[in-house]
């Protein structure tokens, strides 16, 4: 994906549980909060980016805190239904840091980011590894998948490049948000591989019942 606008040092944040997504993939969000549909209005009528972001714990807050790595994407299709929902297409553009939150007076949040550390995802930088090395990921994915009631195309996903089938899988797989977070926080694609295949040994090894990864 071809980088050729200014990336912001300041992004409006989506904090959303258990979903990430990463540079050079979509994902669709159906957006009905005032507050996000706020965020949305502005930030259509700018650079169309916003940042996505787990937030941690458990407990239900106003603000909860967020983990300190997220994605930026850019907003590339755009809809509003009938009952004044958006139906938005994000496509992720490059991981990012959180610095700090502002206090921008508005009922969504922005915070001040930097993209250290994550500059391979802006330069497209391409990893070696081929689609043979992901035998046992797939074979052990699709178990995964089945034993939790989960639908996979997978004919597509095969047609998909290997950056997006590793990215894609990550997304989709039934992983708790801590696991989830650690794929989204790996360097690079080859460590985030090495991962995903660690998180699936120990879903199979445990008959399919989740013991988060440290």
């Amino acid at each position: 994906m071809s980088k050729n606008f200014k990336l912001p040092n300041t992004l409006p944040i989506f904090p959303l549980s258990n979903f990430i997504y990463f540079p050079n993939t979509s994902a669709p969000l159906n957006i009905f909060e005032p507050r996000y549909i706020q965020m949305i209005d502005e930030s259509m009528k700018t650079n169309r980016m916003i940042g996505m972001a787990q937030p941690r714990g458990t407990s239900v807050k106003e603000k909860p805190d967020l983990f300190k790595v997220g994605c930026l994407g850019k907003i590339s299709s755009f809809n509003e239904t009938e009952d004044g929902r958006y139906v938005i297409v994000l496509n992720g553009v490059s991981r990012f840091n959180i610095v700090e939150e502002i206090d921008n007076g508005k009922i969504f949040r922005e915070f001040k980011i930097n993209f250290e550390g994550f500059e391979d995802d802006i330069n497209g930088k391409e990893v070696d590894i081929k689609f043979s090395d992901l035998n046992m990921i797939f074979n052990n994915l699709k178990k995964i998948f089945e034993k939790q009631g989960y639908l996979i195309n997978w004919k597509e996903l095969e047609k998909q490049s290997l950056d997006q089938t590793i990215n894609t899988l990550s997304m989709a797989s039934p992983f708790s948000k801590e696991e989830k977070q650690m794929l989204l926080e790996a360097r690079d694609l080859e460590f985030r591989k090495q991962k995903l295949e660690q998180i699936i040994k120990l879903y199979t090894s445990d008959s399919f019942s989740n013991k988060t990864l440290q």
